[in-house]
C-alpha cells in the first residue's frame, strides 16, 4: 500500500513538471515573439524625432497688398508661427501690436543690423513681446583691422549686455559677409568671452556655405546657436554667374546637406528655436512655397 502511494506521488510531480516547463516555455516563446515584433517594428518604421521648431519669415519679405492685420492673419494660415521686424521696416508698432495679439503670430525678433545703438532695439523687441536683436558685429576692410574691430565690436555688446539682460532680451550675432568672425572656432571665443547669458549667435545657414559646411559651424557653436536663418548657396552658380548669385537658388536647391544640417541641430538639442526665411518674398503664393519648402528642408511637415 505505502509502495503504491509513493509511486503516485511520483507520477504526479513528473506530470506536474511536465506542465510547469511547458507554461514555461510557451510564456518564453511569447515574450521572444513580442519582443521581436517590436523590434521589427521599430525597424520599419523609425520614430520621427519631435520638434519644436517654429517657422517665420522676414517682414519684408510679405509684399501682398493687404493691411498689417492680414499679413499676420496669411502667415498663420500658411504655417508661419511668427515673423522679424528691420529697423527701416514702414510700419505702426502700434498696428503691428494689434495684429500679434489677434492672430498670435509673434514678431519673435528685432533687426537691428550694425547699428551701433542697440538701446531703442532691444526696447522695440520687448515692446513686440520678442526675445532677440540680431546685430551684425561690424566689418573688416582695408580701413578696418580685424584686431580693432574685434575690440570695438565686443565693447559695442558690453555696453548693452546688463540692459538686454534686464529686459530679458538676447543680442544675437549673425555670421555675415563682413570678413569678419570667419571661423566657428573664432565665433565661439568671440561670444564666450562676453560673458553674458543674453549673447548668442543667430546663425545664418546659406551664408556658411560659399566657405565652410553649416553642419560643422552647428556642431562647433552648439548651445551658442539661439536661432537661425534659412536660405540657401549654389557654389556652380558662384563659379559660373558670380559671387552674389549663388544666393539666386532655392531653398533645398543649393548646396546646403540638409539631412546633415538636421543631424547636427538635433545633436547639439536645438529642437525648440526659430528658424527664419531670408530669401526672396513675394505673395501668398510664393510665400506658401517658402513655407513648404522650409518643410522639407527642416524635415517639419
Amino acid at each position: 500500500m505505502l509502495k503504491q502511494e509513493l509511486e503516485n506521488r511520483r507520477l504526479s510531480h513528473q506530470a506536474s513538471r511536465r506542465m510547469f516547463l511547458k507554461q514555461g516555455s510557451a510564456a518564453l516563446l511569447a515574450g521572444t515573439l513580442s519582443q521581436t515584433g517590436v523590434s521589427l517594428a521599430a525597424e520599419t518604421e523609425p520614430a520621427k524625432p519631435k520638434t519644436g521648431i517654429k517657422k517665420a519669415v522676414k517682414y519684408q519679405m510679405i509684399t501682398e497688398p493687404v493691411s498689417v492685420l492680414d499679413k499676420f492673419k496669411m502667415l498663420k494660415d500658411l504655417g508661419f508661427e511668427g515673423t522679424e521686424i528691420h529697423y527701416r521696416s514702414k510700419v505702426d508698432p502700434k498696428e503691428v501690436r494689434r495684429a500679434i495679439d489677434a492672430t498670435g503670430v509673434q514678431v519673435h525678433g528685432f533687426l537691428n543690423s550694425s547699428r551701433d545703438e542697440l538701446k531703442d532695439s532691444i526696447d522695440q523687441a520687448k515692446y513686440y513681446g520678442g526675445t532677440s536683436v540680431l546685430v551684425v558685429a561690424g566689418r573688416v576692410d582695408d580701413k578696418h583691422p580685424y584686431d580693432v574691430v574685434y575690440q570695438q565690436q565686443q565693447a559695442k555688446l558690453r555696453k548693452h549686455l546688463p540692459y538686454a539682460e534686464q529686459q530679458g532680451i538676447k543680442l544675437l550675432v549673425e555670421n555675415v559677409w563682413n570678413n569678419f568672425l570667419l571661423s566657428p572656432l573664432e565665433m565661439a571665443r568671440f561670444i564666450d568671452e562676453l560673458e553674458s547669458p543674453a549673447a548668442g549667435v543667430y546663425f545664418d545657414v546659406g551664408n556658411v556655405v560659399r566657405f565652410g559646411w553649416p553642419e560643422q559651424w552647428i556642431r562647433i557653436l552648439g548651445p551658442r546657436i539661439v536661432k537661425l536663418d534659412i536660405k540657401e548657396y549654389s557654389r556652380k552658380k558662384q563659379k559660373d554667374e558670380g559671387l552674389w548669385k549663388g544666393f539666386q537658388v532655392e531653398i533645398n536647391e543649393g548646396d546646403c546637406n540638409w539631412p546633415a544640417v538636421r543631424k547636427a541641430l538635433n545633436d547639439i538639442g536645438y529642437t525648440q528655436g526659430w528658424a527664419t526665411a531670408e530669401v526672396k518674398g513675394g505673395d501668398r503664393q510664393r510665400l506658401q512655397d517658402i513655407s513648404d519648402r522650409m518643410d522639407r528642408a527642416l524635415d517639419l511637415a
